[in-house]
């Protein structure tokens, strides 16, 4: 997909550094003094344009959110969102590369992932690019707290296939999977802009929630 060039998104996204976090490797190990409480951390690894965390943080505000986008014409998209929802106290959004988990949260720190219509690398050349690769799951489980979940959703058969085998493989417990989740959609379930976009088409949405059980390492 090729992205926009928006040559204001850095100087707009400088403007609210309460809400978009640039350095965030700052406040590794310091995230509840970031939102000021104590409450769970959940993360949604390749943000987009924000509709899922933002809609997650409006619903649980109970709950600490945070959203990690890497391009800086996509995550000043939720930027914009988060400002139109008066910019929630419990969300923070970083430019950030998923890749670098562990140096932007400590060990233990995060209670939930969320990968939500990542980008499939069908080539097998690119395997260790996918977010579900073995490699990232080490990385997840790195800054999870013990029994930690990754919730997942795609419309992409390929890609949920091989992350049933890579979670199951990993040791991973799976907790739920569906093969059309609007079938029988969940009351909570908050839809991403590309999951609108396929489910409207009659493409199915597949999903799964899986947690890291003990292992030795």
């Amino acid at each position: 997909m090729r992205l926009r060039n928006k040559p204001w998104a850095k100087d707009f996204m400088a403007e609210h550094p309460d809400m978009l976090i640039m350095e965030p490797e700052s406040s590794k190990g310091k995230w509840a003094e970031v939102f000021d409480n104590k409450s769970p951390i959940h993360i949604e690894v390749g943000t987009g344009k924000g509709q899922f965390v933002i809609g997650m943080a409006l619903a649980n505000p109970d709950i600490n959110y945070i959203g990690i986008e890497h391009f800086d014409n996509v995550v000043v998209s939720a930027l914009e969102k988060a400002i139109e929802k008066d910019k929630p106290k419990n969300l923070r959004l970083l430019r950030a590369n998923g890749e670098n988990l562990e140096s932007i949260f400590e060990k233990s720190e995060i209670d939930r992932v969320y990968l939500n219509f990542s980008d499939p690398w069908p080539k097998t050349r690119h395997e260790k690019r996918r977010l579900t690769h073995e490699n990232f799951l080490l990385k997840y489980e790195g800054i999870l707290k013990p029994g930690g979940e990754i919730h997942f959703k795609t419309d992409n058969r390929s890609l949920f296939e091989y992350s049933l085998v890579s979670m199951t493989d990993y040791g991973m417990k799976l907790l739920a999977v569906s093969l059309d989740l609007h079938a029988n959609m969940p009351e909570d379930n908050i839809l991403t802009e590309y999951e609108e976009k396929f489910s409207s088409k009659g493409q199915p949405i597949y999903r799964l929630e899986a947690q890291y059980q003990n292992r030795e390492k």
